[in-house]
C-alpha cells in the first residue's frame, strides 16, 4: 500500500475514534451542562437559569461531600504512591516489570467492587480480623459497635484505594526503572559516600517521576470521581460527592436531575482544579528540591523510611489477598457466627440456583465483555496499522484523544450521554451499555498495545513484502501472530476493565441491563453475605480467566516455535 493510502487508512480510523468515542463524551458533556443551567425539556426545564446550582449549594450535606471528595482523593494518591515508591526501591532489584506483573495480577485484574466488598468482609465489625482476635485479645463475644467501614471520616474509603492503586503504580514505576541505569547511578552514588535512600530520592526520582506522572494524574482523577467503591466502603450520608450525585440522578423527584447536573459539572472542576494542584504541588517541589541539591550534603539516613513505606505496602498487599480470600470463604459459608474465625459448616447452596440470579448476570457480562473488547481491539489494531502504513508517528493531540475518558469523571457525562443516545433513537439496552464501556476499554487496549506494537521487528514485515506478501496478508500472516501474546494480554486487559464498569450499565442500561458488578454493589448494602460473596467471586474470576487465556493460547499456538518473537530486545 503507498504512502498516500496509508494516510487514508490513519485518517479513516481516526474519524472513528473520533466519531465514536470522543464526540459522544463531549455530546455528552453538553447536555450535562444545558440541565446544569436548568435547561431540560423532558422535565418542562426550558429557561436558562442559576437555580439548578443555587438549589445544589443548598441540599444537605453538601459542604460534607465536597470536602470529603478532595480528602479522600489526594489522600488516597498520595500514600499510594509513596508507598510504592517505598516498596519499589526497596525490592527493585529483585523482580523486574515481567515478573512484578504476574506477581501482581490478582490485585490488577481484580475489579474495584469485588475488591471492595472482599475488604468489607474483612475489615467490617463482624470481619475476618475481628474474628480472629477475637475473644482472646479483644473480649468480643458479639460484633462491636464500630464504625469500620463507611466511616464518616472515608479511613476505609481511603485504604481501598490503596489497596488497587498500590500495585498499579508498582506496576509503572517498575516499567519506568527498565529505562533508567538504576543500579549504575546507586553504585556511583555509594563511591560518592550517599545512602541507597537518599541516591533513590536526589537521583532516581527525578528521573523517574517524569515517566510516571501521566498515571499519576490519572490515578488522581480516579480517586477523586470513584463511584462503586465508595458506595461499598465510603460514607454514606453524606456521601463523597461522586455517590451523592449518582443518587440524585436516580432520584424519583425528576427535579433533582438539575442540580444533579450542576454536581456533575464541579465534580468534573474538581478533577481539573486536583490535577493542577497537584502540577503546581510538582513545581514547588522542584523548586525546593533544587535547593536542596545545591546545598549539598549526604542528608540523614533515609533508608528506614523507604523500608517502612515498603512494610506498609507489603501490608497492604496481604490486605487485599485476604479480602480477595474472603469472598471465596463467604460464598461457601453456611453457618458462621461471630467470633468463629471460620465457617462452623460449608455449603453449596449459594452456587446451586443460577436461574435465579447469577447465571443472567454472568452472561450479560460476558457478552458486553467480550462485545466491547473485540471492538476495543479492532479499532486498536486498525489505528496502529495506519501509523504503519502511513509512516507517521502519532502526534500528541491524538495520544490525548486516548487518555481523554480516563480524566474526564464518569459521572459528569454518562447522563447527557443517556439522553443523547435517546434522541438519537438508541433506547437503553445492551447496544448502548456496548457503545459505553467501548470508551473506557479503548483507551486501555490501545496504552497496552502501543509498545509492543512498535517494539516488532520491521524485518519481519519487510521480508514478507519483498515475498510478495501484501499489507493485508503482512498483518494477518507476520504482524498479528508474531504479537499475539500483546494483543491477547491487552484483549485481557480489556475485558477486565469491561467487567469492573459500574456507572456505564447504570446510566446506559437504565436499570434494565443486570451484570454482575451492578448486582455486586446493590447487595453489598445488605444482603446475605454469601450470595454477595458468589457474585463478587464470579465478578473476580471473569478478568482472572481472561489473563489465563492471553497466557494460554498463546503458548498452545506457538507450542511448537517457542522461539517465535518479533520484538526488540
Amino acid at each position: 500500500m503507498t504512502s498516500p493510502e496509508g494516510r487514508l487508512l490513519r485518517l479513516t480510523v481516526l474519524c472513528l475514534v473520533v466519531t465514536g468515542l470522543v464526540l459522544p463524551i463531549l455530546a455528552g458533556l453538553a447536555e450535562t451542562t444545558r440541565a446544569a443551567f436548568g435547561i431540560l425539556p423532558a422535565i418542562g426545564a426550558e429557561t436558562l437559569s442559576l437555580d439548578p446550582w443555587r438549589r445544589l449549594f443548598a441540599l444537605p450535606g453538601f459542604a460534607t461531600s465536597l470536602s470529603l471528595t478532595v480528602w479522600t482523593g489526594f489522600a488516597a494518591t498520595l500514600l499510594s504512591l509513596v508507598l510504592a515508591i517505598g516498596f519499589a526501591a526497596t525490592l527493585h532489584d529483585r523482580f523486574g516489570p515481567v515478573t512484578g506483573g504476574r506477581l501482581l495480577s490478582p490485585f490488577l485484574a481484580t475489579p474495584h467492587a469485588a475488591m471492595a466488598i472482599g475488604l468489607a468482609f474483612v475489615m467490617a465489625p463482624s470481619g475476618w480480623i475481628a474474628r480472629i482476635l477475637s475473644p482472646w485479645a479483644t473480649g468480643w463475644d458479639l460484633p462491636p459497635d464500630l464504625a469500620t467501614v463507611n466511616d464518616p471520616m472515608g479511613l476505609a474509603l481511603i485504604l481501598g484505594l490503596a489497596i488497587k492503586e498500590v500495585p498499579f503504580f508498582l506496576l509503572v514505576i517498575l516499567a519506568g526503572l527498565t529505562q533508567l541505569p538504576v543500579r549504575r547511578h546507586i553504585a556511583q552514588g555509594q563511591a560518592l559516600g550517599y545512602g541507597r535512600g537518599i541516591i533513590w530520592i536526589k537521583v532516581i526520582m527525578p528521573q523517574l517521576y517524569p515517566l510516571i506522572r501521566l498515571p499519576v494524574y490519572v490515578v488522581l482523577a480516579f480517586s477523586l470521581s470513584v463511584v462503586d467503591m465508595a458506595i461499598i466502603l465510603g460514607p454514606s450520608n453524606p456521601p463523597v460527592l461522586a455517590v451523592a450525585v449518582t443518587r440524585w440522578f436516580l432520584a424519583a423527584d425528576t427535579t433533582l436531575i438539575l442540580p444533579a447536573s450542576a454536581a456533575a459539572l464541579l465534580q468534573t472542576a474538581i478533577v481539573l482544579a486536583g490535577i493542577a494542584a497537584w502540577w503546581i504541588a510538582e513545581r514547588l517541589g522542584v523548586r525546593i528540591g533544587l535547593l536542596w541539591l545545591r546545598r549539598g550534603g549526604r542528608g540523614v539516613p533515609a533508608e528506614p523510611g523507604l523500608v517502612a513505606a515498603g512494610a506498609l505496602a507489603a501490608g497492604l498487599l496481604a490486605i487485599g489477598a485476604a479480602a480477595l480470600l474472603s469472598l471465596l470463604v463467604w460464598s461457601l459459608a453456611w453457618r458462621w457466627s461471630f467470633p468463629a474465625a471460620l465457617p462452623e459448616s460449608w455449603s453449596m447452596k449459594a452456587w446451586m440456583r443460577p436461574g435465579a440470579g447469577w447465571g443472567m448476570a454472568f452472561g450479560t457480562t460476558v457478552v458486553i465483555g467480550a462485545s466491547a473488547t473485540l471492538l476495543s481491539v479492532a479499532l486498536a489494531i486498525a489505528w496502529l496499522e495506519g501509523e504503519d502504513r502511513a509512516r507517521m508517528p502519532r502526534a500528541r493531540w491524538a495520544e490525548a484523544l486516548i487518555y481523554l475518558p480516563l480524566l474526564v469523571p464518569q459521572i459528569a457525562f454518562l447522563y447527557g450521554l443517556h439522553v443523547t443516545f435517546l434522541r438519537a433513537g438508541l433506547p437503553a439496552g445492551l447496544g448502548a451499555v456496548i457503545w459505553g464501556q467501548a470508551l473506557f476499554v479503548f483507551p486501555y487496549v490501545m496504552i497496552a498495545l502501543s509498545d509492543p506494537w512498535r517494539s516488532l521487528d520491521p524485518r519481519l514485515p519487510r521480508a514478507a513484502a519483498a515475498l510478495g506478501a501484501g499489507p493485508v496478508r503482512r498483518l494477518f500472516a507476520v504482524k498479528i501472530p508474531v504479537l499475539l501474546r500483546p494483543v491477547m494480554t491487552a484483549a485481557a486487559i480489556g475485558f477486565a476493565v469491561s467487567v469492573a464498569q459500574y456507572l456505564p450499565t447504570l446510566f446506559l442500561g437504565a436499570g434494565r441491563v443486570a451484570t454482575l458488578t451492578t448486582e455486586a454493589v446493590t447487595l453489598s448494602s445488605g444482603s446475605d453475605r454469601r450470595v454477595t460473596g458468589v457474585y463478587a467471586v464470579l465478578q473476580a474470576a471473569l478478568p482472572f480467566a481472561a489473563y489465563l487465556a492471553a497466557l494460554a493460547v498463546p503458548a498452545f499456538l506457538h507450542r511448537n516455535s517457542r522461539q517465535l518473537s518479533g520484538a526488540v530486545s
